[in-house]
C-alpha cells in the first residue's frame, strides 16, 4: 500500500513506520518538527525506506498531491498537552481542528482519495470516565469535571450529584464525550470532523482513542506531556518526581509496540465505517505507584514527593475497556508495565540529557490560576 502518517516523524508515528516498513508498504512521513518536541535544531533524518515532507499540517490543504492515490492515512498530528491547553487555547485548536480539517480538504481536492484514515484520538474525550457508585454498583455515571473548591479542600475522587463516592471502572466506546480540557475538546472535534466527512469524501474511517502511550523513542525534551519521559528525565539528574494531588489518581499506560500492533492490524480489519476503539492496558495504575516503578527499574535514587497539588483540567481516573479492540483486531496488550519500564529506561540512558523544563511549566499553570 501507499501510507500517509501525519505526525510520522512523532514518537508514535516513527514507531508505527518500521513495521508498515517492513511488510513492504511505500510510505510518506509529514510533520513540522516542532521545537518543543524534537528540540531547537530538530533531526530531519527518515526512518530508511520512507520519504519525509517536513509540512505543518494546517497548510495541508494546499498540498492534495501528497495523498494523491493513498490507500490511508494515519492521522497523529497533534498538540497533546493537557495543561498547556488550557491556557495556549488558539494554537492547540488551530492545529487539531484547523489541521484535521486541511487534512480533509486535501483529500476533497484529490482525483484519487484514500481508501481508508486512521484518526489517533484519546481517552481525554471522556472527561472523567466511567464510574459506578461505591456501595451499590449499578448503572454506570459520568461524573462532571472536578470543581476547583473540591480540589481546593483536597476531595480529590470524583462524587456523584449528591455527593456520594463513586468508584471507577472500565470506560467503553459508548460512554458520552465530556471534555475537561481543551485539548479533551479538540480530539473530540477532530473525531467528529472526519466522521461528518467520511461519507461525502468516499473514505473508511477508524477512530482510535489512545490511552497513555509510552515507550522507546518518547521526547525527553517536552515538560508538557510524557508523564514517563518526564520523571525520567528528572530523576536521571538527580531532582525529586513531584506527584500531583495525593498520588493515588491513576492512569493506563500502554506501551507503544501494543499500540502500533493494534494500527497496523486496522489496515486489514474489516471494520464497521467509523468504528471508535480504544487502545490501552485495560489496567489503572496509580502515579506514586507508577514513579516508584520507574526509579527502581532505572536505577535511581531520588525521592518521590507527593505535592498536593492539582492541575485544572486533569481526571482523577480512565482506564479502558477493551471488548471492541479484542473483538474486531484481536488485540490483547502483550508488554507489562514493568517490562516496558525496563525497557524504556535502557533506551533513555542511552540518550542526551536535557534541562529540565518541568519546574518551568508548572510555573506558567499556577501564574494562569490553573495550578494551586
Amino acid at each position: 500500500m501507499k501510507i500517509v502518517i501525519t505526525g510520522g516523524l512523532g514518537f508514535i508515528g516513527r514507531s508505527l513506520a518500521a513495521p508498515l516498513l517492513a511488510l513492504g508498504h511505500e510510505l510518506l512521513l509529514i510533520d513540522s518538527l516542532s521545537a518543543q518536541i524534537h528540540g531547537e535544531l530538530p533531526a530531519t533524518s527518515a526512518p530508511p525506506g520512507a520519504r519525509v515532507v517536513r509540512l505543518d499540517v494546517r497548510d495541508l490543504a494546499a498540498h492534495a498531491e501528497l495523498l494523491e492515490g493513498s490507500d490511508a492515512v494515519f492521522h497523529l498530528a497533534a498538540e497533546t498537552g493537557t495543561a498547556q491547553s488550557m491556557y495556549r487555547i488558539a494554537h492547540y485548536v488551530g492545529v487539531n481542528e484547523g489541521g484535521t480539517a486541511a487534512l480533509l480538504e486535501a483529500i476533497a481536492h484529490c482525483a484519487r482519495r484514500p481508501r481508508r484514515v486512521i484518526l489517533a484520538s484519546s481517552r481525554s474525550v471522556y472527561g472523567e470516565g466511567a464510574y459506578v457508585h461505591a456501595q451499590s454498583p449499578g448503572e454506570i455515571v459520568q461524573p462532571p469535571p472536578r470543581r476547583r473548591a473540591d480540589l481546593d479542600a483536597r476531595i480529590w475522587e470524583p462524587l456523584d450529584a449528591g455527593g456520594q463516592p463513586l468508584r471507577a471502572v472500565p470506560t467503553p466506546e459508548t460512554l458520552a464525550f465530556a471534555p475537561g480540557s481543551v485539548y479533551a475538546a479538540t480530539k473530540a472535534s477532530q473525531e467528529l470532523l472526519l466522521n461528518a466527512a467520511a461519507g461525502a469524501l468516499g473514505f473508511q474511517s477508524t477512530v482510535f482513542r489512545f490511552q497513555n502511550v509510552y515507550g522507546e523513542g518518547q521526547s525527553l525534551q517536552n515538560p508538557y506531556t510524557g508523564i514517563i519521559s518526564i520523571f525520567f528525565n528528572r530523576a536521571r539528574q538527580g531532582l525529586d518526581i513531584p506527584v500531583y494531588e495525593d498520588g493515588l489518581e491513576s492512569r493506563d499506560f500502554v506501551h507503544v509496540t501494543d499500540v502500533v500492533a493494534a494500527l497496523v492490524a486496522a489496515l486489514d480489519a474489516e471494520l464497521p465505517q467509523g468504528e471508535v476503539i480504544n487502545l490501552g492496558s485495560g489496567l489503572p495504575t496509580p502515579v506514586r505507584e507508577l514513579a516508584a516503578a520507574l526509579v527502581k527499574a532505572a536505577g535511581f535514587a531520588v525521592p518521590i514527593r507527593v505535592t498536593g497539588q492539582y492541575r485544572l483540567g486533569d481526571i482523577r481516573h480512565c482506564y479502558a475497556d477493551l471488548t471492541r479492540a479484542r473483538r474486531w483486531l484481536g488485540y490483547r496488550p502483550q508488554v507489562a508495565l514493568d517490562d516496558g519500564l525496563r525497557r524504556f529506561c535502557t533506551w533513555a540512558a542511552g540518550q542526551a540529557v536535557h534541562e529540565d523544563r518541568s519546574s518551568i511549566a508548572a510555573a506558567e499553570l499556577r501564574a494562569k490560576g490553573l495550578s494551586n
